[in-house]
């Protein structure tokens, strides 16, 4: 069990901290962070292709192109590349776009490719979104 100050509170040392970015800003009064770090961790919410879906059809391909370039931008903010991801999971309304999504990877990652779940789910939060990706990083590790 991790040391704790005199409020019940953990050190300084181990408080996950908040990393702004502004090409991937929270909506006002979100309930949540795009990106927190902790130590040499960081762990990154799961990205849409929202609110481009909405503004232009875009297939599973595309939107999860942009699920990643929103990765790596959250990764820049944590002074990191691409190569430092070393899991994905993947979100998908409609499985069969597993052969799209994983062309989106092959032209955005470097193998070898991070570790890897994918589940197919019912709905995600607006009916255009087909594809939610999140990630966790390690500022100390790269992949390869």
């Amino acid at each position: 069990m991790p040391p704790v100050g005199s409020h019940g509170d953990p050190p300084a040392a181990a408080r996950a901290v908040h990393l702004p970015c502004p090409a991937v800003p929270e909506p006002p009064g979100a309930t949540w962070s795009n990106v927190l770090r902790a130590g040499n961790e960081v762990v990154i919410s799961g990205m849409t292709a929202h609110p481009a879906c909405r503004e232009r059809a875009m297939d599973a391909h595309a939107q999860a192109l942009e699920c990643l370039r929103k990765i790596e931008a959250l990764c820049q903010a944590a002074g990191v590349t691409l190569d430092h991801v070393l899991k994905l999971t993947v979100y998908l309304t409609d499985v069969a776009d597993k052969d799209a999504v994983a062309r989106a990877r092959r032209e955005t990652l470097n193998p070898p490719y991070p570790a890897s779940t994918l589940v197919g789910v019912s709905a995600l939060a607006f009916p255009e979104v087909r594809v939610e990706i999140d990630a966790v990083v390690r500022v100390d590790v790269r992949r390869g």
